[in-house]
Formats: C-alpha cells, sequence, structure tokens
C-alpha cells in the first residue's frame, strides 16, 4: 500500500476516533446515559414486559443498593468541597437561602400532594408522599447552566436540591417499619470512620484506599443496620481527601490535581452507574398511569416552584438577600428547574412501596 494511501487510513482512523471521544463527551457532559438507559427500558417494558420486569427484578438489587452508592457518594463529596473554605457555597449567607428554598419546596410539593389525593379520595397514595420531595440533582444543575451559565444560580440548585432529597429520606426512613436495635452494625461502623479518621491523618493515602478498605464494611453496617446501604459512602465522604472548588460545583475537575483527577474517573464511573439505574428502574407500562401519577406531576410542577417562590420572598422580607449576580429571574429558573424528580423519584418509591399496580403509577 502507498504512504499516501496509508497516510489518508491513519488519518481516517483519527477522525474516527476523534469523532468518537467528541461524541462521549457529549454525552458524559450532558448526563445522557441516565435517559438513555431510560429510553430503553420503556421500549423494552412495552415491548416484551415478561422479560423487561423478569430482568428489573434480578438486577434491582445490585443497582438499587450496591452501586447507587458510588452516585451518592459522589454528590456528597461535590457539595462538601463547595462548603469548605474556598468553595463556592463557604459562609452561611451563601448557604442559608438554597436551604431555606428547600424547606419551602418540600412544604409546597407535599401540601400539593396531599391536596390532590384527598380530592379525590385515594388516601392509600399517603405512603408516597416523601417521592413528592424527590428532585433530581444531574437534571435540575444542567438546565440552570443552559439556561444561566457561569452564575451562582449553579451551586445555589445543587444544595437545594441536595437537602430536598435529605428531606425525602428522611421522611421515607421515619414512615418506614424500624427493625429491632441491634448495636452491632453501629460498632461496626463507628470502628470504620475511625479507621478513615486515622488514614486521613496520616496523609498520602489515595482516595481508592479509602474507598476499598472502608466503603464495603459500611455498606454492610449500614445494610444490617436497617439504613439504605445506597447512603453508606456519605459519612465517609468528609475523611477523603479533597481540594477547594472554586470553580462551578459538579463541572467536571478535570486532573489538575490527584484528587481531581480521581474525581474524574469516578464521574465517568458513575455516569455508567446511572444507565444502570435508568434501566433497571424506569421501565414502566405506559397505561400505569392513575391518580398517583397525576398527584407526583401537580406536586412538582405546581407544589414545588411555588412552595420556592414564597419561601424566598419570606427570606427576603426577613433580611435575607440573594448573592451578588443572582436576581429573580434566577430564582425563577431555579424554581422550574427542580421540578425534574427523575433520579430520586425513582430511588424513593423502590425504597418504600410493593411491586404492583400502585408502585407502576408511581414511577
Amino acid at each position: 500500500m502507498s504512504a499516501h494511501a496509508l497516510g489518508h487510513r491513519h488519518t481516517g482512523i483519527r477522525g474516527v476516533h476523534s469523532a468518537g471521544t467528541t461524541a462521549a463527551r457529549f454525552v458524559s457532559d450532558r448526563f445522557l446515559l441516565l435517559p438513555a438507559g431510560a429510553i430503553l427500558a420503556l421500549l423494552w417494558a412495552n415491548t416484551a414486559a415478561e422479560s423487561y420486569f423478569r430482568f428489573s427484578q434480578a438486577a434491582s438489587f445490585l443497582v438499587n443498593e450496591v452501586l447507587m452508592a458510588l452516585f451518592l457518594g459522589l454528590i456528597a463529596q461535590e457539595l462538601l468541597e463547595a462548603l469548605v473554605p474556598g468553595g463556592v457555597l463557604h459562609t452561611w449567607r451563601r448557604w442559608s437561602l438554597p436551604v431555606v428554598a428547600a424547606v419551602g419546596g418540600s412544604l409546597g410539593a407535599a401540601v400539593a400532594y396531599l391536596g390532590y389525593i384527598s380530592v379525590k379520595h385515594e388516601s392509600v397514595l399517603q405512603s408516597a408522599r416523601p417521592i413528592a420531595c424527590a428532585i433530581d440533582v444531574a437534571a435540575a444543575y444542567y438546565v440552570v447552566k443552559t439556561i444561566v451559565p457561569r452564575s451562582p444560580a449553579i451551586p445555589f440548585v445543587l444544595l437545594l436540591a441536595t437537602v430536598t432529597d435529605t428531606f425525602g429520606l428522611a421522611a421515607m426512613a421515619w414512615q418506614s417499619t424500624a427493625p429491632p436495635l441491634d448495636p452491632a452494625p453501629w460498632l461496626l461502623a463507628a470502628a470504620v470512620l475511625a479507621i478513615a479518621a486515622l488514614l486521613r491523618r496520616g496523609g498520602g493515602t489515595g482516595l481508592w484506599t479509602f474507598l476499598i478498605v472502608c466503603g464495603p464494611p459500611l455498606w454492610l453496617a449500614f445494610y444490617r443496620g436497617g439504613l439504605h446501604p445506597a447512603l453508606s459512602l456519605v459519612p465517609l465522604i468528609p475523611f477523603l481527601p479533597r481540594q477547594p472548588r472554586p470553580r462551578e460545583v459538579f463541572e467536571d475537575p478535570g486532573h489538575d490535581t490527584p484528587v481531581h483527577a480521581f474525581e474524574h474517573g469516578w464521574n465517568h464511573a458513575v455516569q455508567a452507574v446511572l444507565f444502570l439505574f435508568g434501566l433497571v428502574n424506569a421501565g414502566v407500562l405506559l397505561n400505569g398511569y392513575g391518580t398517583g401519577t397525576w398527584a407526583l406531576l401537580t406536586a412538582a410542577l405546581v407544589g414545588r416552584p411555588f412552595g420556592i417562590a414564597v419561601a424566598l420572598a419570606a427570606a427576603h422580607l426577613c433580611g435575607l438577600r440573594l448573592a451578588p449576580l443572582l436576581g429573580w429571574r434566577h430564582a425563577l429558573v431555579i424554581a422550574l428547574a427542580t421540578s425534574s424528580g427523575f433520579t430520586f423519584a425513582l430511588f424513593f418509591p423502590t425504597s418504600v412501596m410493593p411491586l404492583g399496580p400502585i408502585l407502576g403509577e408511581i414511577k
């Protein structure tokens, strides 16, 4: 083969590789693996329901109980870096308003949800009220980033969504039947966190060491202790090495430090987990909608934005002010962006509701 032909061939290969890399970066930057998994699940469930639900039931424990710990751990890591000195949410004046907005949004969503099912006389759906508090952190972030990029609205919406989902998790745990208290799992968790503290104090320990040494026993402690094991990495996060993040929260940190290089790989691993999460949980029969479906839509599209707006207005009257460069039009964007509850709104019902038609209409 001539050198000229070889040159064209190598150029073509490089072009294909470059196009593939660009496409992969586009998908990763926009968290498109999650909706891709959800769309695939919907198509599968509505064309071959029996095989899909057999697959979903078999894979749900691995995805929802084990792998989702990576996602929740990454969210906790990103948020903590924003709150430490040097982070974009440091000082109480920066983080208090998102917390107030989270309270108002949660109350607004819960009132709208309970009001709707009360009008429809569907009291059996009351147990699903924590689901009305769910906000998709990734979706809300990217909606705000697209509309008002390089704005304080971005860390604002991340903290608002995280606090709101924490309220939902607390409500979910409150209404669940608590097993008899067994101190052994919590003694194990305390011992693991003590080891993490020693590793942190010793210095020079990589993030993988923390996750491999401390992650599995913490997961076991949460699982045996009755708390959702997907939350098991959250108490470990404060012990991990980190760098202050003065840039946009949840932005790809790149490889500027060993910590951020690890987070870069963690971010990609989490997106693969989110694809599996969408594939396992989003497959619902499209004819399965009902009162629960419309109640959650009312809570997300009406109750939560209204509650956020009222809470921010009340906080303003009490003397709290929006951050510099953050105006009321940004607050409106934030309120509407939080109407998506996809990830957590699927995560909650699989934890608090049994399989059946009611779960289907809620999902």
